[in-house]
């Protein structure tokens, strides 16, 4: 896999690089934003910084999104709701916080190329919509749909949005910020709250309640008990 850095801090470039590496992909690195869009080709996934000193990252993800769909997952300081709100609006396929863990970033950077996937004409389409199974629990996207050892399992709109969007991930984690975002739309002061109440009631109506795991800290995976 060929990573585009787009980062402008050295030393942040310089520990990030060889921990890509070590997990077998490669990188270009670009510490600019302005024309970035002349170095797609070639590239799996952008990691792309939104304090860049030439040019805010959003309109430098606007920038790729009017000519490619190549995942975009944006690695920012930037941590306020309205933030990842705008970064998920522009067109990124994820948004991480600094500081993070390596493992949750390459695991993210995994999980957006795999939503996606090449089309007959070359592009690079959205690949949300296959069906996702872990255990005995299928969740399809497309028709809206759920079971539980070839049961239907009846859920509220928001409650299939939540767990669509982490079954989605492929085992990845999602934040709260990010799962209130692209369900809810915006973030309010209980928003936290709400989304615990949808998982434990999610968790009840699946039965598998060891499927939807809570990342102390951080936010949710949808994984299998022996993941």
């Amino acid at each position: 896999m060929h990573i585009l850095l787009i980062e402008d801090d050295d030393r942040v470039a310089a520990a990030l690089r060889p921990a890509l590496h070590r997990h077998g992909m490669t990188t270009t690195r670009l510490d600019h934003g302005r024309g970035a869009v002349d170095h797609l080709d070639g590239v799996d996934v952008v990691l792309l910084d939104l304090g860049l000193p030439d040019a805010d990252g959003l309109d430098v993800c606007r920038a790729i999104r009017a000519v490619s769909e190549v995942p975009v997952l944006m690695v920012t300081a930037r941590g306020e709701v309205t933030d990842r709100i705008a970064g998920l609006h522009t067109g990124a396929d994820d948004y991480l916080v600094k500081p993070y863990d390596i493992g949750e970033l390459v695991a993210r950077v995994h999980a957006v190329q795999r939503r996606r996937k090449v089309g007959d004409d070359g592009t690079v389409v959205p690949a949300g919509s296959a069906p996702v199974t872990v255990g005995d629990v299928r969740v399809d996207p497309e028709r809206h749909e759920v079971t539980v050892a070839g049961e239907q399992v009846v859920l509220t709109r928001k409650e299939f949005q939540v767990l669509a969007l982490l079954a989605r991930a492929d085992g990845a984690v999602c934040t709260r910020a990010q799962i209130v975002a692209e369900v809810w739309g915006r973030g309010w002061a209980g928003a936290n709250r709400t989304l615990d109440v949808h998982v434990a009631t999610l968790r009840t109506k699946l039965g598998r309640p060891e499927l939807v795991r809570t990342v102390r800290g951080v936010g949710y995976r949808f994984a299998a008990t022996e993941d």
